[in-house]
Formats: C-alpha cells, sequence, structure tokens
C-alpha cells in the first residue's frame, strides 16, 4: 500500500508538465467537440487488478448536452452486449478558479456518484486523476481523452494500485458522431 496524498499533490507528481510553471488557461468549453449524439464501442475489463485478461464488449449511444453555456456538461450512455445492459451518467463541472474538471460519474445499478475525477486538457488530451478504494484497497484512477476529432473520441480508464508506478486499463471506449449532432 502506498500513502495516502492530496488529489493536488498527485496531480502534480503524475502529471509529465511542470504544473507550477504553466500558465493556467481557460479550459471551460474544453468539451464543446464532444456535444451531441455519439456511437460508442466499449469495453470493459471484468476483474480488474486481478491478473483476469477477460473483457466484455458493448455497443451503445452516448448523448452529451452542454449546460451552463459550457462549463458543464452532461453525458448518458445506454449500451448493450453479451454481459447485458450497462447504463451510465457523468456530469463533468468546470472550476473557472483552478481550471480544471471534475467528472462525477454514476453507474445506473448502484445509483449513487462515484470519487471525483480531476483534471484538464493539455495539448489536445485529457488527464484527470483521483483516489478511491476498489476491493479493499486504495488505489488511483487514471481517465485519459485522446485521439479527438470532429467526428471521434477516445476514452481510457486505467488502475494503479502501486501508487502510479503502473497502470491497468480496464475501460476502453471509442465514439463517433452520430449525424451532425445536436447542440443544446
Amino acid at each position: 500500500m502506498f500513502p495516502i496524498v492530496s488529489l493536488s499533490a498527485m496531480l502534480v507528481l503524475l502529471s509529465s508538465q511542470p504544473a507550477l510553471t504553466q500558465s493556467l488557461r481557460d479550459g471551460s468549453h474544453d468539451f464543446d467537440f464532444e456535444i451531441g449524439t455519439w456511437r460508442t464501442d466499449l469495453k470493459r475489463l471484468l476483474r480488474p487488478l486481478s491478473g483476469s485478461k477477460d473483457w466484455a464488449g458493448y455497443q451503445g449511444i452516448t448523448t452529451v448536452r452542454k449546460v451552463w453555456d459550457g462549463r458543464a456538461n452532461l453525458i448518458e450512455l445506454e449500451a448493450d452486449g453479451p454481459a447485458g445492459h450497462f447504463e451510465g451518467l457523468n456530469l463533468r463541472l468546470y472550476d473557472p478558479k483552478a481550471h480544471q474538471w471534475s467528472l462525477n460519474f454514476a453507474n445506473g445499478k448502484s445509483g449513487t456518484l462515484s470519487v471525483p475525477t480531476i483534471g484538464e486538457f493539455r495539448a489536445g488530451k485529457g488527464e484527470f486523476y483521483d483516489q478511491e478504494t476498489f476491493n479493499g484497497r486504495t488505489i488511483l484512477v487514471r481517465f485519459v481523452i485522446s485521439d479527438i476529432t470532429a467526428n471521434s473520441c477516445h476514452f481510457e480508464q486505467s488502475f494503479s494500485d502501486d501508487g502510479g508506478k503502473s497502470w491497468e486499463v480496464n475501460w476502453i471506449a471509442t465514439d463517433t458522431r452520430v449525424g451532425a449532432g445536436r447542440h443544446s
């Protein structure tokens, strides 16, 4: 087990760029690219941090709605696959003082919000981190948004149970825009 550190200290440690030397930018519209409707192809690792290599695949629809003129957005995901039906909801909130986003996820089965994953976009890639308890152990969680184009984007979630020395990917999703999308 590794020592518990504050989220801000963890972001500085895990960031590949020196946090203190960067000027803060207004990222309040970082997620504007995603407003609309998307076809989602995802797979999730069935038993993370167990050595298992068993994945479940799903296909579904993600709808992203703008809130507060883009300083927040609401994501609804519904997907189906051989492992069953999945429903997820994500409320993303922009903190203008910290210039960071919090990603607040809820799985339809539990009906509760998870620990917020916090981070920002740099050079066209979003990186978000949190610290959670998983199977009775404290772990780090990393969520990365990459390969962003007008019509597609890629998401990966990883867990680390060794303080960020190694990461195991457990969620991979690729979204492809459906039509022109809805901009609300």
